[in-house]
């Protein structure tokens, strides 16, 4: 046991605290406890990034969980931060989502009977350490009393590993690598040493934790090399990736079906450009329609400009401004003292829907999601059938498209289109956010829709809908589609995007292959976003079939998932179709106030 002075306040931290789960696993915690008598409310942070970790590997970023355990001891609470089963300290071997409910109720009831505690407990924290919140919660621990989850990953299939079918291949391999990289560290040894070197090829830059792969090994196929290449460090991966259809396997790790279960109020945060943005409005809209109408009735959202790093002015190359600045500490003490002190801070006189609209740049508060009074308004594409690229002759109206050619591009999975942007975890923000499409709208194998420049400025407040006829010469394929504002001066900034895998088009559990040359329409779900398009500005769609190393390449054969070498890898042409009987359009969420 140790004292910390910390200029204003004085903590008591003990390190390596044991607490034994029901099944008889040893979990440790560090302790960081006011230094003064009597007995406190407790915020858990569990979490498989090492509970010790002072700094990230950049030397400059300390770790979330460690300015917890500093800034809120000093306002009355027991902060314990504990490294999850097979984690660093903790015993037990590491298999992610799937011991965090459990672990997480023992935890809590751990914690709740400690000589410190008031009895009053929450688990605190973003991204997995949101997920176990929402995993906790559904197996009520009764001490659990408020949680806040931040960008959790609650539908581990659909909207994680996978989306739509898709395999979200940058971030995933990088995260699994990272993860895989600290128990070698935690090894030690000469055998950790080994492990860790071997590890340390597929990277960039092995000096970044959850760093890109390099390029080569994006582009390794098959991808199915990668459960032998992780059998030693990441064995889980052969279940990532032998389970590429919904099913049994992914249910007990998705927490939206036991929504109703959540006994507590929850403060649920997210970002536009977050890989889990649909998993915080899903959760958020399910508690609040499955759960008792005391719970239902305590349930907020808030949603920023942001990626997957929180309360940033700056989303990729785009600087919101000062207002989409926000202090995610000063937000959750309103939100606990609330529900653990019994203070009245404000937050619940607030409206239960708190976003920022992107454009306008300022926050709009709302009672439901998505709002009620919205207009979902179609918006077509159109062409003269040479959409092709930026300079072609693709076109955005309002009005349904009477008689007019189809446009058509050829899909080449060795030749991908590159990210640019968007919803995703990909070096953890280097390549997410709102970006300049140049380099991508150049591209003949982009189709590029652009409206009139807007006389008058459109709101687009909630779910984005694209209904796509299109045709392939491929039994399977990939559609990706961005919606995008395009500035004055010419630049053209992402806002949000979908993807389709298309023998996924019906269901998840069930891939159907396509006819080859038969029109199907598609609907690519592109989630949510609130921004203001300017006058003078204009609204842009792009269509596409790759997003690459983003999500990984659809070889165009309808092969099992990860099956196909390079050799194997087919082009496609693809036909998109937007006249009266396939009038491909947008459905965009209109406000007007």
């Amino acid at each position: 046991m140790t004292t910390k002075d910390s200029g204003e306040w004085r903590i008591i931290v003990e390190h390596d605290v044991p607490m034994r789960t029901r099944d008889g696993v040893t979990l440790y915690s560090d302790v960081y406890r006011p230094d003064a008598e009597g007995t406190f409310p407790v915020m858990i942070i569990r979490t498989p990034y090492d509970k010790g970790m002072q700094v990230y590997a950049d030397g400059k970023t300390m770790s979330r969980h460690l300015i917890h355990s500093r800034y809120f001891p000093k306002h009355g609470y027991v902060v314990v931060v504990q490294d999850t089963r097979g984690r660093w300290q903790s015993g037990g071997d590491f298999y992610p989502y799937v011991w965090d409910a459990e672990d997480g109720f023992d935890t809590v009831e751990w914690a709740a009977s400690q000589s410190w505690s008031n009895g009053k407990v929450a688990i605190v924290g973003k991204s997995y350490m949101g997920l176990v919140q929402y995993l906790a919660a559904i197996e009520k621990p009764p001490h659990l009393v408020a949680g806040a989850p931040m960008s959790a990953p609650i539908s581990y299939f659909e909207n994680c590993v996978y989306r739509r079918g898709v395999f979200e291949l940058g971030w995933q391999l990088s995260y699994i690598i990272g993860l895989a990289r600290d128990i070698a560290i935690r090894m030690g040894g000469a055998e950790g040493e080994r492990r860790l070197h071997y590890l340390n090829q597929f990277l960039e830059n092995p000096a970044i934790r959850f760093g890109k792969l390099k390029m080569p090994e994006f582009l390794h196929l098959p991808l199915r090399d990668w459960i032998d290449r992780l059998a030693e460090d990441a064995p889980y991966v052969r279940d990532l990736i032998d389970n590429w259809k919904d099913g049994a396997y992914w249910h007990g790790m998705d927490a939206r079906p036991r929504a109703r279960d959540v006994t507590i109020p929850m403060l649920h945060v997210g970002s536009w450009f977050d890989p889990f943005l649909v998993d915080t409005t899903e959760m958020f809209n399910r508690i609040r329609a499955e759960a008792p109408e005391e719970v239902a009735r305590n349930q907020k959202m808030l949603i920023g400009p942001w990626t997957h790093i929180f309360g940033s002015r700056i989303a990729g190359q785009v600087d919101f401004g000062p207002e989409a600045e926000l202090d995610i500490d000063e937000l959750e003490l309103r939100w606990y003292d609330h529900w653990m002190k019994g203070i009245d801070t404000g937050l619940m006189d607030e409206a239960p829907v708190k976003i920022f609209v992107m454009g306008a740049n300022r926050w709009r508060h709302e009672q439901e999601w998505p709002i009620a009074r919205t207009r979902y308004t179609p918006l077509y594409l159109g062409s003269g059938g040479r959409a092709n690229s930026r300079d072609g002759d693709g076109r955005l109206s309002f009005d349904r498209p009477g008689v007019q050619p189809p446009d058509s591009y050829i899909y080449d999975p060795a030749d991908p289109v590159p990210t640019c942007g968007g919803t995703t975890l990909l070096s953890f923000g280097g390549d997410a956010g709102s970006c300049d499409q140049a380099i991508v709208e150049v591209r003949q194998d982009v189709l590029v829709y652009t409206s009139d420049t807007l006389e008058k400025p459109i709101e687009v407040v909630g779910p984005i809908l694209m209904r796509l006829f299109a045709a392939t010469s491929a039994p399977d394929t990939d559609f990706m589609v961005k919606l995008v504002d395009v500035r004055p001066d010419g630049s053209a900034f992402n806002v949000a995007d979908g993807v389709i895998r298309a023998r996924f088009r019906e269901a998840l559990d069930q891939p159907t292959m396509v006819e080859p040359g038969a029109i199907v329409e598609y609907e690519i779900d592109m989630w949510s976003t609130a921004h203001l398009f300017q006058a003078g500005h204009r609204i842009r769609v792009d269509v596409t079939s790759s997003d690459f190393p983003r999500y990984d390449r659809n070889p165009n054969t309808g092969h099992d998932f990860g099956t196909d070498a390079a050799e194997d890898l087919a082009r496609a042409r693809q036909t998109i179709f937007h006249d009266a009987r396939f009038a491909s359009h947008i459905v965009l969420p209109v406000i007007s106030d």
